[in-house]
């Protein structure tokens, strides 16, 4: 029986990767998104748009969509970037990315709770910027607040879920040429779920609630 995969996110950059790279290796995958893409449609995939997870009914909406079925993977990576400096900070801007970059995967996690089989697997794409220890930079301060909120969610879901033997990782990808980046990154999409899909086949009990980067490097908290 193949692996069902909700990726939400999907229609553009990482998700559109993910649910391509999940397609190709025989899952059936559900993308999730606000609105679908040109891209998105062309892979013929199950989408499930309208979903947008920083609104408070998010996930009643996909619970309901989904009408029951049960995921084996469910890949949070719906999230904003929103550069900001100290003396020109937009308030707003900080906490929509805490809604949608922390809340959100929170939210959707925890209305699809019963839709997760036991045994399975969460991956959330969070970011090495969440990281305290590894701020020398300062700034962009909504997005490492948002990140660094959703690695504390994270930890608790592995601890909540493990009873069911459900498991958590929590995954950097990189700094990725997508759209969010403006296509300054480093590594292209192609690379950079390769790696998180590597990471996630090795997640374990053992190893859940783990922090890693998509090359297998343990990150600081």
């Amino acid at each position: 029986m193949s692996t069902t995969t909700l990726v939400t996110g999907a229609n553009r950059g990482i998700g559109l990767e993910l649910t391509r790279q999940c397609q190709a290796r025989g899952d059936r995958v559900i993308a999730v998104c606000r609105k679908t893409s040109a891209a998105l449609d062309a892979l013929k995939v199950e989408v499930i748009q309208g979903i947008d997870v920083g609104t408070k009914d998010a996930g009643q909406k996909l619970a309901r969509a989904l009408e029951g079925r049960k995921i084996d993977l469910l890949i949070n990576n719906a999230g904003i970037l929103k550069s900001d400096r100290l003396e020109s900070l937009s308030f707003e801007a900080v906490q929509e990315q805490i809604e949608v970059n922390a809340v959100g995967p929170l939210r959707i996690t925890a209305a699809l709770r019963e839709n997760l089989a036991d045994g399975g697997k969460i991956a959330l794409i969070t970011s090495r910027m969440g990281s305290i220890a590894d701020n020398s930079s300062g700034g962009h301060y909504g997005y490492r607040m948002s990140k660094a909120a959703l690695n504390a969610a994270g930890v608790s879901l592995a601890r909540d879920l493990a009873p069911r033997k459900i498991t958590v990782a929590l995954l950097h990808p990189g700094m990725v040429k997508t759209d969010m980046t403006g296509s300054h990154g480093v590594v292209e999409p192609e690379v950079a779920v390769k790696g998180l899909l590597a990471r996630i086949a090795e997640l374990t009990l053992g190893n859940s609630g783990g922090f890693w980067h998509m090359n297998g490097e343990m990150l600081p908290w």
